[in-house]
């Protein structure tokens, strides 16, 4: 079989040069004829796949400087069938011309439509191994792009055939001489489309990747900006770069590729995805490539952003989809820095948009607070900040949570503050965006210089008989980081019916009491949203003293709820639901009866046993 393919190869190959000799032309003063400056109009058709074979000669279209897109050579070496997966071939081209070869395959190339006798091809969109001595490059046929459009039986020109004929030929070109089985496939990779952090630093980036792991996308430091007030009198055509945004304002994050195909309402873009995510909604922008910078691992394009112009619909394998004219869904979010030396400071506020979007939206809104946190002038290792969030979603009741986060041996007061958003954040975004939008996210952090945190000592009770109702003090012993220590004295009142015998009473920091009146729950569902609003309003402040009284009657824990002091009879009623791990049941309920505010991060529990007669 092989041998009739070479054979068949070699005579397209001695036809080719006997048309070159006869027109006093050789092969390589053809490829190296003039390439049309433009590329053709999308009405122009597209290149059949069943047509493709080794020795033929595109153009391809991408911008090295500015906006406007350059031509380059492309040699077609052959076919690979299935190297994408079932059904879906590349093609494999070398690019040719003195910048594709100075500078070789190139981030944010990814997308330069390919033509082939004025027809559109498809994509570069493919690298081959790290160190290529050669810009050869994996082309994604247009066919398997226009998959992803919406609109892909109206965007096949007349005189083609019909678009399931074209998508689904196949051609019998293979590597000539090569057993296409033996091609190193894991050295095929799609080209980098990094998302680009503007105006992060580095600690902000590495906390992003932690957090983000899952996600396969490259995040590098910002060579590039923003200019998004900035109009760019330049249409986009095929070969214009391109850019989505996952943050933008004050910050901002982006991924740019290249376009492939456009009409009059949308584009196909990249010929590979940036996330994958399938559905998406985040904003689509114009670009300018201000440099294009080789290297021999990573060449990549440094790109500024300009004016929107739609927003990106999908993301899946093949393609990236955007619709002109559309806006994106993006969540507000406004961060807010007061205290002493903050005006002197600098820039006292940040105002930034991110997509909403499960798997990004958490970590966007974290990592912004840190670099809000972290670029300020007047940040150092002792500094605390106190937080208060406000998240706004649509239809419920107002979202407030927060705390004092302080310097500890595990990690700075600004990352701390930074996960503390992040994490609560979360448990109300997985539970609740998927189904009602969140309008606004407002954080307002004071920064304080100093280090706010103490440690709980020891606790006692000015009693040790009691009876029910009765009034005592407890008396706390406090340690603040390298301070005096604080005798603290806490009244607090009995709970009118208490049985004969022991009663404890807790004297704690706030998360050791949210774990007693909310515990964790294993193998059920997540909460609905008002359950997860009231559970994240009801938090303990961390930077508080609280007395618990336990008493020895059943609690229980419903959507959030927490219910102390349940009868007997009742916790019956209730016990199938917890077999149906809608309900915790614990045998003691936590009653608070008393707390004092600290002004530190503070840790620690104590427990008192007393005698009730």
């Amino acid at each position: 079989m092989l041998y009739s393919v070479d054979v068949g190869t070699r005579l397209k190959d001695i036809a080719c040069l006997i048309f070159f000799a006869a027109s006093g032309l050789t092969a390589q003063t053809a490829a190296l004829a003039p390439l049309p400056a433009t590329p053709p109009p999308s009405t122009a058709g597209f290149y059949p796949l069943a047509d493709v074979h080794r020795g033929q000669h595109g153009v391809a279209y991408t911008v090295f400087e500015g906006v406007v897109p350059e031509p380059m050579g492309v040699q077609i070496l052959g076919l690979l069938h299935n190297a994408l997966g079932p059904g879906q071939d590349m093609i494999l081209g070398r690019l040719e011309g003195t910048k594709p070869e100075y500078t070789g395959v190139v981030a944010g190339m990814s997308g330069s439509p390919v033509y082939i006798d004025g027809k559109l091809l498809g994509a570069i969109s493919y690298r081959i191994g790290a160190f290529s001595k050669e810009p050869i490059a994996g082309i994604t046929p247009i066919g398997q792009m226009l998959e992803v459009s919406h609109q892909s039986t109206d965007l096949i020109a007349a005189n083609q055939a019909p678009f399931s004929q074209t998508a689904s030929a196949k051609s019998d070109s293979v590597l000539p001489n090569t057993n296409q089985d033996a091609v190193e496939t894991t050295a095929i990779r799609p080209m980098d489309t990094a998302l680009v952090f503007n105006g992060f630093n580095e600690q902000a980036l590495e906390l992003w990747k932690q957090h983000t792991t899952l996600l396969g996308m490259n995040a590098v430091s910002g060579i590039g900006g923003s200019s998004a007030n900035e109009k760019q009198p330049e249409p986009i055509v095929p070969g214009s770069a391109v850019s989505a945004l996952l943050m933008r304002g004050d910050l901002e994050i982006a991924a740019t590729c290249t376009v492939t195909y456009v009409d009059a309402k949308q584009l196909l873009a990249c010929g590979h995805p940036i996330t994958q995510f399938g559905p998406v909604s985040m904003p689509m922008t114009k670009a300018q490539v201000v440099a294009t910078l080789p290297s021999p691992l990573n060449a990549f394009k440094i790109i500024n952003t300009t004016e929107q112009v739609g927003s990106f619909t999908e993301d899946r394998e093949s393609a990236i989809r955007g619709v002109f004219g559309r806006e994106a869904k993006m969540i507000p979010v406004t961060v807010n820095i007061t205290g002493e030396d903050v005006a002197s400071a600098g820039k006292n506020s940040l105002h930034i948009e991110v997509v909403d979007q499960p798997q990004i939206t958490p970590s966007a809104v974290m990592v912004a607070v840190f670099q809000a946190l972290m670029q300020r002038n007047n940040f150092t290792a002792e500094t605390s900040y106190r937080v208060r969030s406000t998240v706004n979603v649509a239809g419920f009741p107002a979202v407030h949570f927060g705390g004092l986060a302080a310097p500890s041996e595990v990690a700075p007061a600004n990352l701390l503050a930074a996960l503390m958003v992040g994490e609560r954040f979360s448990r109300l975004y997985d539970n609740a965006a998927r189904q009602t939008p969140i309008d606004s996210v407002s954080i307002e952090v004071e920064a304080i210089p100093k280090h706010l945190t103490a440690e709980l000592q020891s606790a006692q009770s000015t009693a040790a008989i009691v009876h029910p109702g009765d009034k005592l003090t407890i008396e706390a012993t406090i340690r603040p980081w390298r301070g005096e220590v604080r005798n603290i004295r806490i009244p607090i009142t009995l709970p009118a019916v208490l049985g004969e015998g022991h009663v404890r009473i807790l004297v704690s920091d706030g998360s050791t009491l949210d774990r007693l009146m909310q515990p964790a729950r294993f193998g059920d569902q997540d909460l609905d949203v008002a359950a997860t609003i009231e559970q994240l309003n009801n938090l303990h402040e961390n930077d508080r003293l609280y007395v618990t009284v336990l008493e020895p009657s059943p609690q229980a824990v419903l959507e959030g709820r927490t219910l102390s002091t349940v009868p007997m009879s009742m916790a019956n009623v209730l016990d199938p639901l917890r077999q149906n791990h809608q309900l915790t049941l614990n045998g003691e309920s936590a009653v608070t009866v008393g707390s004092v505010p600290i002004d530190h991060v503070l840790s620690g529990q104590q427990v008192l046993t007393l005698q009730v007669e």
